[in-house]
């Protein structure tokens, strides 16, 4: 088996939470952790408020279904951290940084996958929190609870649960079938592989953060777990993001609406707060840059949404389109990627649903990219630079140029 060792981190984890704050150029960001992307309505509305009275009025969705506020002034994340505990957003001082967990979205509403994975959220993170070895875990280092779908196995999780059957999980290590198996000891056995993870990272003197960046860290974790079968990837086919109407005769209807660019104001959280009190009163926040509102009567509340400006349909130009911070909140970036984002997507670039998705950057860490294949547009003193081509920052001949690299990445995909 080829190793996907990578090198390992040579600096500390900095990684922001809701208690170390990131120094950004627009003020402090703290990032809050929501295993599973499950969030109560009265929680959203405690982070809507919390923006507006500490942040920029607007929140962030992660690439993993987190939350981040950004401007905050020096020592709001006293006053944060006091609001997030009272909400019970902050179980544990000591094991924020490592409480990355995410789950597929729409679990228990739809009819697919082979297991309801949602009640394993609260155990993983309750577990986690109470093994104290565990709080050495880095803020870069992912859990995935995948009902059977392959939606989540896919994000390149650390540790991931895919449901095989009602009461069978198959356990993949950095993505790959090791031949271990759980069932109502699944929870037990992720925290035995994390577990497993730090004490080989121990022994290889090793300061890596992830699995993967630790010498042959998937063969030698699953040894410490005693799986003794060469480790296969798993057949995945990976369904497209969700969004709009999911209906099921059990689960009643449930709405999935896009957050453009990822970026959502207060009076945005606050009216998704409302609609999930007209259903089972939870969010559910997608890796995605997506909320999931379930437990709805019917859809009725579907064109409020849309009035509110989210994307409520396949349709939506931002279906696919996700960008990191850029100018003026990140001082690496080059350009106000956003912005520039924002008027090539609502302009002449064509969107589709199966369109490969397309990520803008300010600079070339790319943060917040998408886990699968993606076209990057990426900011450069010189312009932009789009499939390996510097394209000056006129709207026309950028939005020309990320049509013609998303053309030319999907016929390569497809061997066209």
């Amino acid at each position: 088996m080829p190793s996907t060792h990578r090198a390992a981190r040579t600096g500390p984890d900095a990684c922001p939470t809701a208690l170390q704050v990131h120094a950004a150029a627009d003020g402090g960001l703290a990032r809050v952790r929501i295993p599973g992307g499950l969030l109560s309505a009265s929680q959203a509305r405690v982070l809507a408020r919390a923006a507006r009275d500490l942040g920029d009025g607007h929140l962030d969705l992660t690439s993993r279904g987190n939350l981040q506020l950004r401007a905050l002034p020096p020592g709001a994340e006293t006053e944060l951290a006091d609001r997030l505990a009272e909400a019970g957003l902050l179980p544990s001082l000591t094991h924020e940084r490592a409480r990355n967990v995410v789950a597929s979205p729409l679990s228990g509403l739809d009819g697919h996958g082979g297991a309801d994975v949602r009640p394993l959220v609260d155990a993983l993170d309750a577990a986690l929190c109470a093994a104290p070895a565990l709080a050495g875990l880095s803020g870069r280092f992912l859990f995935a609870l995948d009902d059977g779908r392959g939606d989540v196995a896919a994000l390149g999780a650390d540790l991931c649960l895919l449901a095989s059957a009602p009461d069978e999980f198959t356990l993949l290590l950095g993505g790959l079938d090791v031949g271990l198996r759980a069932h109502a000891d699944a929870v037990t056995l992720m925290v035995a592989a994390a577990g497993a993870f730090l004490d080989e990272r121990a022994a290889q003197g090793s300061a890596g953060w992830r699995l993967s960046e630790i010498d042959q860290g998937v063969v030698r974790v699953a040894a410490r777990l005693g799986a003794v079968s060469a480790p296969v990837a798993p057949a995945l086919d990976p369904p497209a993001p969700p969004v709009g109407v999911i209906a099921h005769p059990a689960a009643g209807v449930a709405l999935a609406v896009i957050v453009p660019l990822g970026r959502i104001s207060a009076t945005q959280l606050d009216l998704l707060a409302d609609a999930a009190l007209a259903g089972a009163g939870e969010l559910r926040f997608t890796p995605w840059r997506a909320i999931v509102v379930p437990g709805l009567p019917d859809a009725t509340l579907l064109p409020g949404l849309a009035a509110a400006g989210l994307g409520v349909d396949a349709d939506s130009p931002w279906y696919g389109i996700t960008a990191c911070a850029g100018r003026p909140g990140c001082a690496k970036s080059h350009a106000d990627v956003r912005a520039d984002a924002t008027a090539v997507t609502l302009g002449p670039m064509p969107a589709a649903r199966d369109a490969v998705p397309v990520h803008w950057v300010g600079c070339d860490r790319a943060c917040g990219h998408p886990a699968g294949p993606h076209v990057r547009v990426l900011a450069t003193p010189g312009g932009y630079q789009v499939g390996g081509v510097t394209v000056d920052v006129d709207l026309d001949r950028l939005a020309a140029a990320v049509a013609a690299a998303r053309t030319s990445f999907a016929s390569q995909e497809t061997g066209a």
